[in-house]
């Protein structure tokens, strides 16, 4: 329907030398290093993290290796990065935040997240969520972002409402994934309307 675009200042977003570091009160997003595999492996290996996500949870160090390595060629081909999580005090990762999937024909992205489990219930997601929102609007060039998440997680769905995305339906048995067919809802923010909803 539009005509595809090429992704913007693709070098400076991805070069080694500028990739970037976003910064919240307590938190540091930083590109992933496969140095970060121990810390990965730390959370990822928990069923209660994996429940409700795509991956499944990580039997060995290799599969947070592996996992690290495809975060960053997908990174690298999409022209935009997926965030290691890190607390400032320690810029340990504990989480996880990028685009599932990214559109630049139409300025658009579907966001996913993971945040080990000591660090649930602590605002750190939603701080986290919105600055990648910021990054995305004003960075990247952005128009929307959306998220989905599995109607049986709904505390997914209050980190995207607490950082200002909008909640626009839900979608019968979109998603089959780890041995049944989710219903999930959706949220979405518009740079023009963001961070006005918060």
């Amino acid at each position: 329907m539009t005509a595809s675009r090429s992704f913007p200042n693709r070098q400076r977003l991805l070069g080694p030398e500028t990739a970037a570091v976003l910064i919240t009160p307590r938190l540091s997003l930083r590109r992933p290093r496969l140095a970060d595999a121990a810390d990965f492996f730390a959370y990822a290996r928990e069923e209660a993290v994996a429940r409700y996500v795509l991956w499944d949870s990580h039997r060995h160090m290799r599969d947070s290796r592996q996992a690290l390595r495809a975060i960053l060629a997908r990174s690298k081909s999409q022209g935009a990065e997926t965030f290691a999580i890190c607390l400032k005090k320690s810029d340990s990762l504990i989480g996880t935040i990028g685009p599932v999937w990214l559109d630049w024909g139409n300025l658009s992205c579907e966001v996913g997240f993971s945040l080990g489990r000591p660090y649930w219930g602590q605002g750190l997601m939603t701080e986290a969520l919105e600055a990648f929102l910021r990054h995305a609007f004003y960075d990247l060039g952005l128009n929307r972002v959306e998220g989905q998440y599995d109607l049986l997680n709904p505390a997914s769905g209050r980190v995207m409402a607490k950082a200002g995305m909008i909640r626009e339906g839900e979608l019968r048995q979109r998603l089959y994934y780890k041995g049944r067919y989710a219903d999930v809802g959706l949220y979405a923010a518009i740079r023009e309307t963001w961070p006005q909803n918060s």
